[in-house]
């Protein structure tokens, strides 16, 4: 009994470290950029969680610090700026093979409206696609989604939903979800919403959203290393990610 068990385990944890997110090649949701908003806070921590997604699969991180007007008032020249310092430190710590990029997680705030309005330059990923990551509220439907999308595409933006399955405004509400993709957004789920990490609703919404197809890019959207340890011991586990690797993802394209 006991070498059965030996067996099952052993073979278990051989299949879960020889598993990784290479399939991906890129995460394009990340809040590694030390020193800008509730992700990494230090180079060196930073740095750590550079080791940690390359031993992940990644070849390629758009790191995407939030731009919130009330709170994290970030600007495309400090974004960049804390880029190169990154890029310097990771030269600085031997890491090699891993392409850094930035971006922004955009809030769909006031301030957010008045750039958009001012023709200010935002920051986008994905090179000519220009595509456009941004996150609402999580328990209040914004009132000027569908005006924002409008203005944003009419902007030469390809607007990215980051994490619809947080959302519990629109838990319940999965044709609401069909209705903003049909719109021209494209969703981006959460990998580590697959193990349950957030919410059983997040986990069940991302799910389906798997199932329907929906899902058009995975990002870790990690902050520290409690998310990429969940990365590596869960969800490489989850029964839904081989689901989710199987959809026609962008990631690797980008």
């Amino acid at each position: 009994m006991a070498s059965f068990l030996s067996k099952l385990f052993g073979s278990r944890a051989a299949a879960v470290e020889a598993a990784s997110l290479g399939a991906l090649e890129v995460d394009m949701h990340s809040h590694v950029l030390p020193g800008l908003d509730d992700g990494a806070e230090t180079l060196e921590h930073a740095v750590d969680l550079l080791r940690e997604m390359q031993a992940l699969g990644y070849r390629k991180l758009v790191m995407t610090p939030h731009i919130m007007g009330d709170f994290y008032k970030n600007t495309p020249e400090g974004v960049r700026a804390a880029l190169s310092n990154l890029q310097q430190a990771a030269q600085d710590a031997g890491i090699t093979g891993l392409e850094l990029e930035c971006a922004a997680e955009y809030y769909l705030d006031e301030w957010f409206g008045r750039k958009l309005e001012a023709a200010e330059p935002l920051l986008s990923f994905g090179g000519s696609q220009k595509y456009l990551l941004f996150e609402t509220s999580y328990i209040n439907e914004p009132f000027n989604l569908q005006e924002t999308i409008f203005n944003l595409k009419a902007a030469g933006y390809q607007p990215v939903m980051a994490h619809p399955e947080r959302y519990t405004y629109l838990y319940g509400r999965f044709e609401e979800l069909i209705r903003i993709r049909e719109s021209g957004v494209l969703l981006q789920v959460n990998l580590n919403s697959l193990s349950g990490y957030y919410s059983p609703g997040a986990r069940h919404v991302a799910e389906k959203l798997i199932d329907a197809g929906m899902v058009d890019m995975l990002g870790t959207d990690a902050h520290h290393r409690k998310h990429t340890e969940t990365l590596r011991t869960k969800v490489l586990m989850a029964e839904y990610l081989q689901k989710a690797l199987a959809l026609p993802l962008l990631n690797k394209h980008l």
